[in-house]
């Protein structure tokens, strides 16, 4: 039967498939007939094809993109578990950000938007060890540990003293791709290998502190620019985010970051 020419139906019934989803897939690319009748149009597949057509219709279930199904097929067996495991970590990642939206929106529908205070001041000129990585907006925490794990063993091993708390550098605008800085605040380490710096201008800025996880910093930063513009300011970038008590010292619900954004007068 391996080698026997089926029908597109019988084929269907073989996979507990539809005839609609196999023609689907077959002028996507992702699984073509063995044969294309000339005169009639009609497809006829093989039962070797089974397994494909069943592993596609369980992966599009799973809402992997078409793209990702196709070079799953054409893989071995070693290159298909990695891009299965990418897979993995992508839905896994999207089920954080999701748990984390069901968080806010709770504690929106109970207590309404939380009550933080902005308040205006001057922040003092900084000149800060820095790295930096491209990500996405919904890689933001892995890349601020990613650079985090770059700067700090740079900073001890040259024997560099810096003063915390560790620095988050932001774009206004939160573009796909984007880039972000981690920086250290410390006077030393000109001409260390592996080490950039840059200096944060001082000047006036908006200001507020978060407690709780860093999924939770959009509530923060929703006060915090409407703030700004109800004052008639103009936020400027980069925004700032001091973690005065980060992940290793607290739990999630406890730690501490400071947002600061820094501010001008009038219209853009």
């Amino acid at each position: 039967m391996r080698d026997e020419l089926l029908t597109i139906g019988r084929f269907a019934r073989l996979c507990r498939l539809s005839v609609k989803q196999l023609r689907h897939y077959d002028d996507l690319g992702l699984l073509a007939p063995v044969r294309v009748d000339a005169r009639s149009g009609y497809r006829y597949y093989v039962a070797g094809q089974v397994r494909d057509a069943l592993t596609i219709a369980l992966l599009r279930e799973m809402d992997l993109p078409l793209a990702v199904i196709a070079r799953t097929l054409a893989a071995g067996p070693e290159r298909r578990a990695g891009i299965l495991r990418s897979e993995r970590d992508r839905l896994a990642e999207r089920v954080r950000r999701d748990q984390a939206r069901v968080e806010m929106l709770e504690r929106l529908a109970e207590d309404g938007l939380p009550g933080y205070e902005v308040t205006l001041g001057r922040e003092p000129e900084r000149r800060l060890a820095v790295v930096r990585a491209g990500c996405s907006p919904t890689r933001i925490g892995s890349g601020i540990e990613e650079c985090a794990g770059r700067l700090l063993p740079v900073l001890g091993k040259a024997g560099i003293a810096w003063e915390p708390p560790l620095w988050g550098l932001y774009p206004l605008d939160l573009d796909d791709p984007m880039e972000i800085t981690v920086g250290a605040q410390t006077p030393q380490g000109d001409g260390t290998p592996g080490l950039e710096f840059a200096v944060l201008p001082g000047g006036p800025v908006a200001e507020t502190t978060h407690i709780g996880p860093y999924a939770h910093l959009p509530l923060a930063y929703t006060a915090l620019f409407a703030a700004i513009h109800e004052r008639g300011l103009r936020p400027r970038a980069p925004v700032r985010e001091a973690y005065l008590v980060g992940p290793a010292e607290a739990p999630q619900e406890e730690l501490m970051t400071r947002l600061v954004i820094p501010v001008r007068e009038g219209a853009s």
